[in-house]
Formats: C-alpha cells, sequence, structure tokens
C-alpha cells in the first residue's frame, strides 16, 4: 500500500442546532452503516452526543450548528460530534445514579464505546466515540 493511502473511510455532516437535526443524524448514520453489527450502538451514540452540543452549548443557540465525522476503517468505527462551545467546561463522563433527570448521557456513551476521547480546541469541544469491531481492533465491521 502507498504511504498516503488509508482503507479507513470518513464522512462529515453539518448540522444547524434545532433538535429535529438529531433525528437526521442518526439516520445519516444508519445509512453509512447499514449492514453493521455496531450500527445501532453507533446511531445511539450520535443520537446522545448530537442531543448534548444543541442542548448544552452555544450550537443550540440561534445560528448554531454541530458537526458531525464518521470514520470507518476495518477495526474500528469512531464517530466525532464537535459543538460550537460556550460552556466554559468541557464535557465530562459523570456516574449519576438511577433517579437522576440529567447528566447520564456520557456514561452511556462511555458504556457503548470501547473507548471515549473529549478534545478541547478554543472553547469547541468535540467528543470522538470509537468501537472497535469484535471488541478489539483488528475484527470484522460487516
Amino acid at each position: 500500500m502507498h504511504e498516503y493511502t488509508s482503507t479507513a473511510r470518513v464522512w462529515g455532516l453539518s448540522c444547524p442546532g434545532f433538535p429535529e437535526e438529531v433525528s437526521r443524524a442518526r439516520r445519516w448514520t444508519r445509512d453509512i452503516l447499514r449492514g453493521s453489527p455496531l450500527a445501532e450502538d453507533a446511531e445511539l451514540i450520535v443520537s446522545e452526543l448530537s442531543a448534548n452540543a444543541i442542548l448544552h452549548t452555544a450550537s443550540g443557540h440561534q445560528r448554531g450548528s454541530f458537526h458531525l465525522a464518521l470514520a470507518v476503517s476495518a477495526q474500528v468505527v469512531a464517530l466525532s460530534v464537535t459543538d460550537e462551545g460556550g460552556t466554559g467546561s468541557a464535557p465530562k463522563v459523570e456516574h449519576q445514579d438511577q433517579e437522576a433527570e440529567h447528566g447520564r448521557g456520557l456514561g452511556m456513551v462511555n458504556a457503548l464505546a470501547h473507548r471515549v476521547i473529549v478534545h478541547d480546541s478554543q472553547g469547541r469541544h468535540t467528543i470522538t466515540a470509537e468501537l472497535f469491531t469484535d471488541g478489539h481492533p483488528g475484527g470484522s465491521l460487516w
């Protein structure tokens, strides 16, 4: 293989910060991953991260937006959602009790994904959730 060639495929989607865009993000993810055993988990993760961007950051304000990236290789599906920031602090996984009405979303993402990475850049946050095929790198995606 040529040193500049990758077997990973990458897609991107920008969405206005409206609540109905969460379902669009889910459909987009489902369409790309159709037939993959990781599709349902990926759809749930994208739904939660997109909703969090709209609810908890400037992405949900007038003229706000959020951005999705989906990278697929034979070893991993990586889902990233970038918000517009405005919160002053980076998102973090918090362990809430069963009765809590809010604050469990990133915990759910962390439970579904094999790895969750939070990156802060110029006040914006990108949360990337990685799903390894067969539970580990080197498995099969379909």
